[in-house]
C-alpha cells in the first residue's frame, strides 16, 4: 500500500508509476548527463544554468483540481506536509435533515437547494477514519417517520482519481473544481469518503451494495438551510459556500440511474448535518 504521507496527493496509481516516467530520469541517466556537462561547466561557467521544469510557465494560472484552483489568493500546506499529521478524523454530525422522503414518487428533487422539501430527523452520523490508510467507519443511525434507518459504509473505494483511494482530506470538490459532479457548489472538503455500503429500515435490509459518500464541507447551506447555488452573476471563482459555517453531507444512492430525478438516480437518500463536532 502506498503511504499518502510519502506521495502527497498524487493518486496511488500515478505515484506507483513515477520512477519510470520520462519526466523523472533514472540516476544512471542523470549521471551520464552530468559526466558530459561538468567538463563544459568548468570551461565556461555561464553556460551552466540548469533549470528543472514541468512544462508550465510561472505565469500560467493553476489548473482546476483537488488541491489547486484559479483565482485563489491563499496558499496553505497540505495535511501530509505536516510532521504531526496522523490522518485520523473522528467526527459526529447532529441536527440532521433529510431532503425529501424515502417514498417520494418520481420525478423528485433530492438536492433541495431552496429548502422547501426538508424534514428534521433524530439521530447522529459518526465517522472514524484514517485518511492515510483509507480505513475506518462511517455509520448514520436515524429515526425517520418510516422507522429506524441505518446507513453503513462497508468498503472504501475511489470512483475517480481525486478521491485518493476512497478517503481524502483537504481537497476541492464539486462545482467547477474539476473533481466530482456539479450538483453541489465547489467547497473545501475537510475530509470525505466514498465507497459501497448498505441501509436497513427497522432492522431489515433496505439497500445492498449501494454507493455512499460523506463529506465535511464549508457551509453549502445558509443558516436558514437554503443553498444559494448556482449564484447568478457570481463575481468570484470561489464556490457558493459560506466559510463561516460547516456541515456534514451524506447520501446513499443506487447504481441504477433515472434521468427524471435530481440527482439522476433511481434511489438517492440525501441527508446533511448542521452541527459538526470534531473529537
Amino acid at each position: 500500500m502506498v503511504n499518502k504521507r510519502e506521495t502527497g496527493f498524487i493518486p496511488k496509481k500515478a505515484a506507483a508509476t513515477l520512477p519510470g516516467n520520462h519526466l523523472f530520469p533514472s540516476r544512471h541517466t542523470m549521471k551520464q548527463h552530468l559526466n558530459t556537462l561538468l567538463p563544459l561547466c568548468l570551461l565556461w561557467l555561464p553556460a551552466c544554468n540548469f533549470t528543472v521544469t514541468d512544462g508550465t510557465s510561472p505565469t500560467d494560472p493553476p489548473k482546476r483540481g483537488p488541491r489547486t484552483q484559479p483565482g485563489a489568493t491563499m496558499q496553505i500546506y497540505a495535511p501530509e506536509q505536516h510532521d504531526l499529521y496522523d490522518g485520523r478524523f473522528i467526527i459526529s454530525g447532529a441536527r440532521i435533515y433529510q431532503v425529501g422522503t424515502l417514498n417520494d414518487e418520481s420525478p423528485w428533487d433530492h438536492m433541495g437547494n431552496d429548502g422547501s422539501n426538508l424534514r428534521p430527523v433524530e439521530g447522529t452520523a459518526e465517522l472514524d477514519v484514517d485518511e492515510i490508510d483509507n480505513t475506518g467507519t462511517f455509520r448514520a443511525e436515524l429515526e425517520l417517520p418510516e422507522g429506524s434507518y441505518v446507513i453503513e459504509l462497508e468498503e472504501f473505494k475511489e470512483f475517480s482519481p481525486c478521491q485518493d483511494g476512497g478517503i481524502a482530506a483537504w481537497l476541492f470538490e464539486h462545482g467547477d473544481s474539476g473533481c466530482g459532479d456539479a450538483y453541489w457548489p465547489k467547497s473545501i472538503l475537510y475530509v470525505a469518503g466514498w465507497g459501497i455500503g448498505s441501509a436497513t429500515l427497522n432492522g431489515k435490509p433496505l439497500y445492498r451494495d449501494y454507493q455512499i459518500h460523506f463529506m465535511v464541507t464549508q457551509g453549502m447551506r445558509d443558516r436558514n438551510l437554503v443553498a444559494h447555488y448556482p449564484i447568478i452573476g457570481k463575481k468570484s471563482q470561489a464556490g457558493a459556500v459560506n466559510p463561516a459555517l460547516q456541515q456534514l453531507d451524506f447520501y446513499i444512492r443506487s447504481p441504477e440511474t433515472n434521468d427524471a430525478n435530481i440527482p439522476n438516480r433511481e434511489v438517492f437518500d440525501h441527508f446533511f448535518a448542521m452541527e459538526v463536532t470534531w473529537k
